[in-house]
């Protein structure tokens, strides 16, 4: 099964993702799964290690290439085969990683463009080919060299059912992230909404799910083709959660804005009533349970205390209901005897 033609979509997207907010944006390639099962993936293999990154087959990622081995790497490869092997790093902090510091699945990739940007750095568009997995690493200069073992995906029967079911999941899934999320292109529902090969839109959801990096390599490194669908299901389905989640706090917290915003303005209408009138009546309960406050016989601390509570008071919406128990609240203490009292006779 092929894809429709995205050229437009496609250079839409690479110069989305070469600006200054999005350091990389992963799209997907034309091609058929024979073009990535039959590629001859070299002995040995120049690695780039990905900062923060997952590449997966048949995805094109832009990168921007900052250290001195990745740029000669780049440069070396570029003017032969144009095939590298792609890791990515297990702590993206680390500037220069180990061997150890790299997962040892990867995908590789033929470097399609190199573009040099207007502030002095280096983007280069890539797109993976077939995965690998690192069989040793047989050279550190002038950057890593690694002999690799190529890895198939295994691809379910087009006519299979459940693959088809778990496909479509994704593809509903995804859309509905995107429709959720505002930082979601919408390039990118283009894209899963056209991708007609199922392995492409796997590994292209694979890629552009919200996710942390080790949980992107876990992915990579199944084989059953099948079963990383299911586990992206996992990722989508947990991601569309908390989606709604935090959609419904916004909704409810702007619900409660718009309520105090209503009764601010009403309140603020009624005072201004009021003042027309003669007088504002919440004005005057206020000041008579000052004046009774007054002539009360309690000690500094408990004087204070009444204050704070009339204050409090005064800060809420005479039209909310908490108004009514504050205000009865501070009757109850006007009422209480405090220091007064009375002759009992036995």
């Amino acid at each position: 099964m092929g894809i429709v033609n995205e050229g437009n979509f496609r250079n839409l997207v690479f110069s989305d993702a070469l600006n200054d907010e999005a350091e990389f944006m992963p799209i997907i390639a034309d091609g058929s799964d024979s073009d990535l099962r039959d590629i001859e993936v070299p002995d040995i293999l120049p690695i780039l290690p990905l900062r923060n990154t997952v590449l997966f087959p048949g995805v094109v990622l832009p990168i921007t290439v900052g250290r001195k081995k990745s740029l000669q790497l780049i440069k070396d490869v570029n003017k032969g085969s144009k095939l590298l092997g792609t890791l990515a790093q297990i702590d993206f902090n680390i500037d220069e990683p180990k061997p150890r510091e790299l997962y040892t699945v990867g995908t590789v990739a033929e470097i399609l463009k190199i573009l040099e940007m207007p502030d002095g750095s280096t983007s280069v568009i890539i797109q993976g080919k077939r995965r690998f997995r690192i069989r040793e690493f047989v050279s550190d200069l002038p950057y890593y060299k690694a002999t690799v073992d190529a890895l198939t995906d295994k691809v379910p029967q087009t006519d299979s059912t459940e693959f088809n079911a778990i496909v479509g999941s994704l593809k509903d899934l995804s859309i509905k992230i995107a429709q959720f999320s505002a930082n979601v292109p919408p390039e990118a529902t283009f894209a899963v909404k056209n991708i007609e090969n199922s392995t492409f839109l796997i590994n292209f959801i694979c890629s552009n799910t919200d996710i942390q990096v080790e949980d992107k390599q876990s992915l990579l490194e199944i084989d059953e083709l099948r079963e990383r669908g299911v586990q992206a299901i996992s990722y989508l389905v947990k991601e569309v959660q908390m989606l709604e989640l935090k959609n419904d706090i916004q909704s409810k917290v702007k619900s409660d804005m718009d309520r105090q915003q209503r009764e601010f303005m009403l309140h603020q209408q009624m005072k201004t009533i009021q003042d027309e009138l003669g007088g504002n009546p919440i004005e005057q309960e206020i000041n008579e349970l000052k004046e009774k406050a007054k002539v009360k016989k309690w000690n500094e601390v408990t004087a204070k205390f009444f204050e704070k509570e009339v204050d409090k008071l005064i800060r809420l919406n005479p039209a909310a209901g908490e108004y009514s128990v504050q205000f009865s609240y501070c009757q109850t203490l006007l009422e209480l005897p405090w220091n007064e009292f009375t002759k009992d006779n036995f």
